[in-house]
């Protein structure tokens, strides 16, 4: 079970370090939400087994439902603004705030 704990937690250090570090790239910072979301899965997943509850399995795949609508929303988005603008930098995008 410590393996586990270890993985999910290294997983959310690296998401966590790669949406700090890269601020400059949008796709980036949404692979790293996604390791951040995958970490918290094997966490509930883990604690599931180890507490022998089906409650953690449940809660992890309504997360990997909802994380997958993040990422497809998020990346039509990215496209339509990348037709209008001709770029993703963020840089770019925050324009959109005036």
């Amino acid at each position: 079970m410590s393996l586990y704990l270890f993985l999910s937690t290294s997983l959310f250090l690296i998401g966590t370090f790669g949406m700090f570090i890269s601020r400059k790239h949008v796709i980036v910072i949404l692979i790293s939400l996604e390791l951040v979301l995958l970490s918290s899965n094997i966490n509930f997943v883990i604690s599931s087994v180890f507490l022998d509850d089906i409650l953690g399995q449940i809660y992890a795949l309504l997360i990997l439902t909802v994380a997958a609508a993040e990422s497809a929303l998020g990346l039509a988005i990215l496209i339509v603004y990348y037709r209008l603008r001709g770029g993703i930098s963020i840089d770019l995008i925050s324009l959109l705030k005036s």
